[in-house]
């Protein structure tokens, strides 16, 4: 018998020749079968940029503390060489020759009133000297005001004790009909209360060195007075409380302190 010689059958996927560079096929990624971006890693900020900052923030802290450091050393020296104190005030006398409270046709109500005032104020140090500007002086009953007026500039010499007079006075002032109430009843129960409020500025002298102006307010607010019979005027009742508080006020661009 004779073999039977078959033709081999052709490969089904025949073998791509490589073309002189040509890289051969790859199967795509996954970024790039979806057409993202590969991920790149951003560069850390530079540690001179924080070294930088933190030197900056030590620098200013040692400043801020170097000052407050001072302040407190120079405010030491001058409480040990001049042992500072506030000065003193106190209301001596008021007399009152006129408080009427009428009332008009048309229901309005008017306030005129013309009132005596003495105050005490004292200069406690030894080295210390005051310079006053001209005082603002209100007066008023319970939250009402009751006249105005202005004690002028003076200088408060070491351990000096100066008296300051003025009359407060109000003319046909209109008040309105509760405070008008007000200050009927007080008449109709024998007294009246009172307060007193100065409004001024004063330099410092130590030795020879002055301050800049200083704004102080000095409130006397637990006075009392009998009321005025006839021509007989009113003065200042054994039970008022004639101290007053002093404060010092401080400004800081629109406010006031």
């Amino acid at each position: 018998m004779t073999d039977r010689i078959y033709p081999s059958k052709p490969a089904s996927n025949p073998p791509q020749k490589l073309n002189g560079n040509a890289n051969p096929p790859f199967p795509a990624t996954k970024a790039q079968s979806f057409n993202r971006p590969m991920y790149r890693p951003q560069p850390k900020p530079s540690r001179r940029r924080r070294s930088c900052c933190c030197i900056c923030c030590l620098w200013t802290t040692l400043l801020i503390g170097t000052l407050i450091l001072l302040a407190a050393i120079a405010g030491v020296v001058i409480w040990i060489l001049y042992r500072p104190q506030h000065p003193t005030f106190s209301v001596t006398a008021v007399r009152i020759s006129q408080f009427n409270v009428t009332t008009n046709k048309d229901g309005t109500s008017q306030l005129n009133s013309n009132l005596d005032l003495t105050v005490s104020t004292r200069n406690p140090n030894k080295k210390l000297v005051f310079f006053y500007d001209p005082t603002t002086v209100t007066m008023s009953s319970a939250g009402i005001d009751v006249g105005n007026s202005t004690f002028p500039a003076y200088t408060h010499g070491t351990k000096n004790t100066t008296v300051l007079r003025t009359t407060v006075a109000s003319t046909g002032e209109s008040l309105e009909s509760s405070s008008a109430s007000s200050l009927k009843s007080d008449l109709k129960k024998g007294g009246i209360p009172l307060a007193v409020q100065l409004d001024t500025k004063m330099k410092v002298k130590m030795g020879g060195l002055k301050t800049d102006k200083l704004m102080i307010r000095v409130i006397c607010d637990r006075l009392k007075t009998n009321v005025p019979k006839g021509k007989t005027p009113a003065t200042l009742s054994s039970s008022s409380d004639t101290t007053c508080k002093v404060k010092l006020r401080i400004k800081i661009w629109k406010w006031t302190f």
